[in-house]
């Protein structure tokens, strides 16, 4: 069973940057694909991106290609999301999702492909 607690969210305004913090436990690391979604009041739940616990592959949602990025903090054991120029429609509950992966397949992009998911973390985006 794979644990996920997220930290970082807060109050930004626009154009502005973020770090959340996604610290996993409780899984074999190695073989994991750790994912970051996030949901706006009255949407549905949206991939930003993921990446191999390895870090050698990483995948970004189309609306946050060039603005975010997604990488792993070896001394502490977390996978960050660097988000960057901020905008007011990124204002959502960002949560931080894993699941296990085989070697050689893509990192999914679908909500149902995760089985560990956190608490979820609020970004809010002032224009």
């Amino acid at each position: 069973q794979v644990q996920l607690v997220e930290s970082g969210g807060g109050l930004v305004q626009a154009g502005g940057s973020l770090r959340l913090s996604c610290a996993a436990s409780g899984g074999t690391f190695s073989s994991l694909a750790m994912g970051w979604f996030r949901q706006a009041p009255g949407k549905e739940r949206e991939f930003v991106a993921a990446i191999r616990w390895s870090g050698a592959h990483k995948v970004f949602g189309d609306a946050v290609k060039g603005r975010f990025t997604i990488s792993r903090d070896n001394d502490k054991n977390t996978i960050d999301l660097h988000m960057n120029s901020l905008k007011p429609e990124d204002t959502a509950v960002y949560y931080c999702a894993s699941t296990y992966l085989d070697y050689g397949s893509p990192i999914p992009m679908t909500e149902r492909s995760y089985n560990y998911w956190g608490q979820g973390t609020q970004v809010t985006v002032s224009s």
